[in-house]
């Protein structure tokens, strides 16, 4: 019976052929072994093996083929059967491409699938199964091997080869104490193109070009890769680090090859060897989150303290001097700063009379009493007691000498405050409140989308793991939830809270104007700038949704959304240049319609830039032309004060104008000051339009944005000039605040220009300028952005409210408008 037991199965495969069907031959394999043999449709060959599993320790196997015949008819196909698992797969194995593309390897490498075992010590068996469907023999080589350094160290620095037949993938067990690590991949290579995936310890393992994005995370990479791995996110405490080399280099912005499309044309796919490094860190504790958190909190709460300080000092120091004056008898005259007695001796400036009150042997100027109006204070306190009701849009120009001279006001020569502040300023404050009203409106009806979107896009990055949609700087992205870079997120926080802070304090400037304008002062009444306060709401609010909205587009930062991050930085520099404006052209400053028309205008043609712009000529071409006519009609805007008409009589009007001032006489423009701002305006703005028709900048958004900080920056230099020449000059706390500003500015733009990220490239290509984090192992250079630049705008601000503070006891008719 013992001899009929062994005889039985060699009849069996004596007899096979004789029915057709092929012999099943099984071998007993060894590891690190190689197998040359040939395969036909005739024969089947099983390679069993059998190896040690232990619950404590994970042993790599892996299995290599290649194939030695040069012209198969039919592929072989290579089965591994384990106890959990099954792999199979083909030689030569065809790879896909863009466009149909068929790539064929005839070398294939593949890691076995280990699932985890409850037992201490088990062996198993796997059998590798070869066959084709080839009558003639195909010759392969086969060879099964152990993998070293199959389970991945923390810290420690592993390199490896891959290609697309051949990928990788490691082990790595989160240890005890460490709930987040993050994974790097690195390559001195560009090319070939790579994917880095992060999979659950489940079989089958996802290994390949053509399936790699099933499941898990995963991004490009070039020569940087990284992602941060949460154990919550594990149930085994212990996942795969996968990585595979794709076919072609289209998706990280390498060339793609021509070929003609042959049906079935199998191509070369040359050398796509690339040696890669990985390693396993852990990431940062829960400490340092509330260490950053603290940090950025303590930052900008100082600047609460610094203003109550500063505000402290301020209103002792002036108790102490009208203290000090209602105490005082003697008056004096300013000599060389020095004090000169002189009892109840004025001085007068213009038509305010003046005291001046000795005060440490030093003069203090004092303001008694106000002639620069010659309405009396008894007129003035009937119409503030008018009600408000009445006060509509139309009446704004229904005072009878208005319409009579202000076409002969508004063209002098030389024009002063008091000229361009002719209308009643209850009217005036409820036409710039309407700049807050508008903003706010726009922010809520804005931001709501927007918050809406962004969670979307969060949850697509969580649900698909494609890494790739979203540009994080992925070496210091820290996540906190469903939030991918919790600290690109929280750096936003000083805009809200300083843009918070400025609102409070340009409430109390408002409050304290209208307590004066209650007490029927003169000095509040009919001298200095004429406060019109809406716009500084306005501006306010604006930073408080550029750090809301800036901090959506960080939820998932990419080119769809980046106008998220700009759309409010078009409109804090539209409303600082209409605040310039303003202060000494209260009359004819623009709507708030008007102004959110042409920042919508803005918003738009940047959006159009962001899909269409990128290297197209006719968008440029067309752009660049709205670009030159806009800056022409807003400088004839600007130099006739609004005493122009865009009709049908302009040329002719124009062509009047040239010949009788250039060419009957040859005269020069009757308003230099304006005409060199307008000039130099004229040529900043056609230098940059040329820029972008030349260039082509992919990056639209910030081009755009360029334009508007340059004109603004214009302006604001050419308001300081002006406000020295006129004789005028800056207190401490503005030139405290330009040189602040200034400096902050430097350093942010510093980091700013550092490009952790940027959209305009490939995600791998992004990655390739991640770096570390430089700030508490929380923040990175972009996130220092973020607090310097919202210091600064705060600065920036702060310079725009107290520049003129100057002026609040100088008459409005000696104050020049420029």
């Amino acid at each position: 019976m013992r001899f009929l037991g062994l005889f039985c199965p060699v009849l069996l495969v004596l007899m096979l052929p004789a029915c057709g069907a092929s012999v099943v031959i099984q071998r007993d394999a060894q590891f690190d072994v190689t197998y040359d043999d040939t395969v036909t449709s005739d024969n089947q060959t099983i390679y069993s093996y059998n190896h040690t599993v232990s619950r404590n320790k994970t042993e790599g196997v892996r299995v290599s083929v290649e194939l030695l015949s040069e012209s198969a008819q039919s592929p072989v196909l290579f089965v591994v059967r384990q106890k959990q698992a099954v792999l199979s797969f083909q030689v030569p194995l065809i790879l896909r491409g863009l466009y149909q593309r068929k790539y064929q390897y005839t070398q294939v490498g593949r890691t076995l699938c280990q699932p985890p075992t409850k037992a201490e010590a088990e062996t198993q068996f796997f059998y590798v199964d070869v066959s084709t469907l080839s009558s003639a023999g195909v010759h392969y080589q086969l060879r099964v091997s152990r993998v070293d350094s199959f389970t991945l160290q923390t810290d420690k620095k592993f390199s490896f080869n891959a290609t697309p037949s051949q990928p990788q993938f490691f082990k790595y067990m989160f240890p005890d104490g460490v709930d987040t690590v993050i994974v790097k991949v690195n390559s001195q290579k560009n090319f070939p193109c790579s994917v880095m995936s992060i999979q659950d310890i489940q079989c089958p393992v996802y290994d390949l070009d053509n399936n790699v994005a099933f499941i898990g995370m995963y991004q490009t990479m070039t020569t940087t890769a990284a992602i941060t791995v949460q154990r919550k996110d594990f149930p085994s405490n212990s996942f795969y680090v996968v990585v595979v080399v794709k076919t072609e280099d289209e998706a990280c912005g390498g060339p793609l090859r021509f070929y003609p499309l042959l049906p079935d044309q199998l191509l070369d796919p040359g050398n796509r060897s690339k040696t890669l490094d990985v390693i396993v860190s852990p990431a940062i504790n829960s400490e340092v989150y509330v260490m950053g958190m603290l940090f950025c909190l303590g930052i900008f709460l100082s600047f609460y303290l610094l203003t109550f300080l500063v505000a402290c000092v301020e209103n002792k120091r002036y108790d102490t001097v009208f203290e000090e004056a209602s105490i005082s008898l003697t008056h004096c005259v300013c000599v060389s700063g020095k004090a000169s007695v002189s009892p109840y001796e004025y001085g007068s400036f213009g038509e305010f009379v003046t005291v001046f009150i000795q005060i440490d042997s030093y003069c203090v100027r004092c303001v008694l009493i106000s002639v620069c109006s010659y309405r009396s204070l008894e007129s003035v306190a009937r119409s503030r007691q008018e009600s408000l009701s009445s006060v509509e849009e139309d009446d704004y120009d229904t005072l009878v000498d208005i319409d009579s001279d202000k076409n002969i006001v508004r063209t002098k020569k030389f024009l002063c405050v008091s000229d361009l502040a002719r209308k009643d300023k209850r009217i005036l404050s409820k036409k710039y409140q309407i700049y807050f009203w508008n903003i706010a409106t726009i922010a809520v009806f804005y931001a709501l989308p927007v918050i809406q979107l962004v969670i979307t896009y969060q949850t697509v990055v969580n649900v698909t793991g494609n890494q790739d949609i979203c540009y994080y700087n992925f070496l210091c992205a820290h996540p906190l939830g469903a939030l991918s870079s919790f600290n690109n997120i929280l750096s936003n926080l000083g805009y809200v809270l300083l843009g918070l802070l400025f609102l409070l304090i340009v409430l109390q400037r408002d409050i304290l104007h209208n307590r004066a304008l209650e007490r029927n002062e003169s000095t509040a009444l009919e001298c200095g700038i004429p406060k019109h306060f809406g716009l500084y709401y306005a501006m306010g609010t604006a930073l408080m949704m550029e750090g809301l909205l800036s901090a959506c587009y960080h939820v998932c930062p990419n080119y769809t959304n980046f106008q998220f991050d700009t759309s409010f930085m078009y409109m804090i520099a539209g409303l600082c240049m209409l605040k310039l404006y303003q202060k000494r052209h209260p009359d004819i400053n623009a709507s708030a319609y008007s102004a959110y028309a042409c920042l919508a205008a803005v918003i738009f043609f940047s959006v159009l830039g962001v899909v269409f712009g990128k290297g197209n000529t006719v968008f440029w071409i067309v752009f660049s032309v709205i670009h030159i006519l806009a800056t022409l009609l807003l400088s004839t805007q600007l130099y006739y004060m609004g005493r122009w008409r865009l009709d049908s009589g302009i040329l002719r009007r124009m062509l009047n104008v040239i010949y009788t001032d250039c060419i009957r006489q040859c005269s020069g423009p009757m308003y230099i000051d304006r005409m060199v701002l307008l000039v130099m305006g004229n040529i900043v703005n056609w230098s940059l339009s040329a820029y972008g028709l030349i260039k082509r900048p992919n990056d639209f958004a910030s081009y755009l944005l360029a334009i508007a900080i340059c004109n603004l920056l214009l302006y604001f230099a050419f308001y300081i000039i002006m406000k020295l020449r006129s004789g005028e000059r800056i207190q401490c706390l503005a030139l405290v605040c330009i040189l602040f500003t200034a400096v902050v500015w430097g350093f942010a733009l510093f980091f700013f220009f550092q490009g952790l990220s940027t959209w305009q490239k490939t995600p791998a290509e992004s990655r390739e300028h991640n770096r570390e984090c430089i700030l508490l192992s929380f923040f990175d250079d972009h996130d220092i952005w973020h607090f310097l630049s919202s210091i600064a705008m705060f600065g920036s601000f702060l310079v725009l409210l107290t520049m003129d503070d100057d002026l609040d006891t100088v008459q409005r008719d000696k104050i020049y408008v420029f």
